[in-house]
């Protein structure tokens, strides 16, 4: 099959088509013929080794042997290991592939129902029936990290909410999940991204271009740096005296009780993916430059198979 791989750490030149062996589902996982993937931050920050803790897990000196980038995918399963009773052939689904990453290929072989360690297994959903596979696959990673950020922060109704970075990908599921909770929210981004936040539901607007947030009179429950670039040190000032920081390192966990409700949410209508740009993976190149800009709205999908 037909795979990227990640060669050496750094540019997005370091990515290369490789022939690859098509993996067969071992008892208890799927085949998953991938349609398509998502040029998400998390394949960048892998790809430069940023932050350092990336090289522990991927290779210290050079990313291991044949590392396929891509930790969220949908497709069309193509076979069943043994002991798959939840899901058939030609079941469309989508997928979070976590620290195995993989989604930069033709297949790949994730666990019907996740076990173990829940970091590193993938996890597996049917793919809302009213999106398409590329809206599909830009909505597990993001979503479920969106997801586990608010029960951590124990969100309630009523309550305010700052955002960092409203208009990219985890900002404008943020901003959706967020309203649809009860939350009161101020949405932090660049002017010309205001219409976007405003639409998505945002209440308030700050182009921080004009504005520091970190100096509004404004006091929130919770400040969501969607795109690491504060702490909680320097946010205290905004928080209310309970008030909670979140950020977003590392991956979410695999819990399917959470990508079931992205799944219910989508068909709902209630969360909708926000699509900036679409590159076939031929062009894999192109749209890791463009997402190391830092400027994308919403997501940025790859196409794998038509």
């Amino acid at each position: 099959m037909k795979a990227i791989i990640c060669k050496r750490y750094g540019a997005p030149e370091n990515l290369h088509f490789k022939e690859l062996p098509q993996p067969n589902p071992k008892p208890g996982e799927l085949l998953i013929r991938i349609k398509a993937g998502s040029v998400h931050i998390g394949d960048t920050r892998v790809r430069r080794a940023d932050p350092f803790l990336v090289r522990l897990v991927f290779g210290l000196f050079r990313p291991k042997k044949n590392l396929v980038l891509g930790i969220e995918v949908s497709g069309i399963i193509e076979a069943l290991g043994a002991e798959v009773g939840n899901f058939k052939v030609g079941d469309e689904v989508f997928a979070l592939t976590g620290f195995g990453m993989g989604g930069y290929a033709e297949y790949i072989t994730l666990p019907a129902i996740p076990k173990g360690n829940p970091e590193w297994k993938g996890l597996v959903n049917l793919k809302p029936s009213n999106l398409s596979f590329e809206e599909a696959a830009v909505m597990p990673a993001a979503c479920l990290t969106v997801i586990q950020n608010f029960r951590k922060a124990k969100v309630e109704a009523g309550q305010s909410i700052l955002i960092n970075g409203a208009s990219g990908s985890l900002g404008t599921y943020a901003i959706q999940i967020a309203k649809h909770l009860g939350l009161s929210v101020t949405a932090v981004c660049s002017a010309g991204n205001k219409d976007l936040v405003m639409r998505l539901g945002a209440d308030a607007h700050i182009d921080y271009h004009s504005q520091d947030f970190l100096k509004t009179e404004e006091r929130f429950d919770v400040v969501y740096d969607a795109v690491l670039k504060s702490s909680r040190k320097k946010c205290r000032a905004i928080l209310k005296p309970q008030g909670v920081y979140l950020n977003n390192y590392g991956l979410p966990r695999t819990q399917i009780e959470d990508l079931e409700q992205v799944r219910a949410w989508a068909e709902a209508g209630i969360l909708k993916p926000v699509m900036d740009r679409s590159y076939d993976w031929s062009e894999v190149i192109e749209g890791h430059r463009y997402v190391d800009q830092g400027h994308k709205k919403g997501n940025v999908s790859l196409i794998i198979a038509e």
